[in-house]
């Protein structure tokens, strides 16, 4: 796969032009671009002739009761399953289908409430996020929020926008076996990753946040036993391993469809898309992650209302490249030899990193 550089200027027309990384590193085959992410430039073409989806922002009431009984039932599930070998079958079967399934719930529901949409509170949000990330066993849900807002702030851009694969990933990964690697343990990628990239600034809502994460695992081990915590944390790590949920990591921004020849040439002056939206039924158990176009143009609109703001500005939307199958999609991206970890569009300057956050302080929504 050949590099891609797209260079555009803010008062003239496109320009290509080599990155200069990737005109130092012939190994580099991320698609480089100069072009302004696309998201900013919609959302206001959206607006001008749709004033009206301004309206759906705003906080979602429903989010809050979802979660309770999505944390419920990891605890129901935890204590059925506490005296059940790891290796058995129910053990194995309930942690895939209903624990998986359940703690992807819980990722994408502190994914809402980082926009601070399950409540009109700031300091509500953050301390309800810290309550759904108790099922997951690991304490992220305070350090994610930051570096979710730089990724909607500085999409694509390389050093900031922790979503991007490094170069030493796709280099390394960049085989069907590499690849399924990657699908695999790709839990363990997102969560070390962003500290690699860079360190965000320790809060008082982080030390929250581990604090209250050590004193649950605590007293769910003491009065459950270990194996009640056993399945939450193999619960996280399926669900974001080779589950189908889990394809929505890798189907939001890597580039799937295949690209003109023109596309491969720093002559190019056609941007690659670089996100993609899903519309399958699994969106019913995720939030609506997969509308993804939609999420990144409107950040402050709840997943309830997404399909509303879809139907309300179809013709923005109808064209745009998307997904049917997120188990489609971790197929095609293990097997296809033209798609990859190099899939993904990359910016060298640009974009706004967002620190992280106290209590008190509420901070974008985007």
């Amino acid at each position: 796969m050949s590099l891609t550089a797209t260079v555009e200027s803010d008062h003239g027309s496109p320009q290509p032009v080599k990155p200069s990384y990737a005109s130092q590193n012939a190994s580099d085959h991320f698609f480089w671009s100069y072009t302004e992410e696309p998201h900013r430039t919609r959302r206001q073409a959206i607006i001008k002739a749709h004033p009206e989806v301004t309206k759906l922002c705003g906080h979602e009431p429903l989010t809050k009761y979802i979660v309770l009984a999505v944390v419920s039932l990891q605890l129901a599930c935890a204590a059925w399953l506490r005296h059940s070998s790891v290796l058995s079958a129910r053990f194995l079967l309930v942690s895939y289908i209903i624990g998986a399934t359940a703690n992807q719930n819980l990722f994408l529901a502190i994914h809402e409430i980082s926009h601070n949409l399950a409540f009109k509170s700031p300091t509500a949000n953050r301390l309800f996020a810290v309550f759904a990330n108790l099922p997951i066993g690991l304490p992220y849900s305070a350090s994610f929020r930051p570096y979710h807002l730089t990724h909607h702030k500085s999409l694509g851009v390389d050093g900031l926008d922790t979503d991007l694969p490094t170069f030493i990933e796709a280099f390394v990964l960049d085989s069907i076996l590499g690849k399924a690697f990657f699908c695999t343990f790709q839990i363990l990628f997102y969560a070390i990753r962003p500290m690699m990239v860079y360190q965000i600034p320790m809060t008082s809502l982080h030390v929250f946040n581990v604090v209250a994460q050590i004193a649950f695992d605590i007293l769910l081990t003491r009065y459950l036993g270990a194996g009640a915590l056993t399945y939450l944390i193999i619960s996280s790590f399926l669900a974001g391993s080779l589950h189908p949920c889990a394809g929505h990591f890798i189907a939001e921004h890597y580039v799937f469809d295949k690209q003109p020849v023109s596309a491969r040439t720093t002559s190019n002056r056609v941007p690659v898309p670089e996100t993609y939206s899903y519309y399958g039924p699994l969106n019913m158990l995720t939030y609506n992650v997969g509308l993804h176009n939609e999420h990144h143009d409107f950040p402050a609109i709840p997943w309830s209302r997404l399909p509303v703001l879809h139907e309300i500005a179809k013709e923005f939307y109808a064209d745009l490249p998307h997904h049917e199958s997120w188990v489609w999609v971790i197929w095609q991206f293990i097997w296809d030899k033209e798609v990859g970890l190099w899939c993904r569009v990359k910016r060298e300057t640009g974009g706004k990193k967002v620190g992280a956050v106290h209590f008190d302080q509420g901070g974008s929504t985007r």
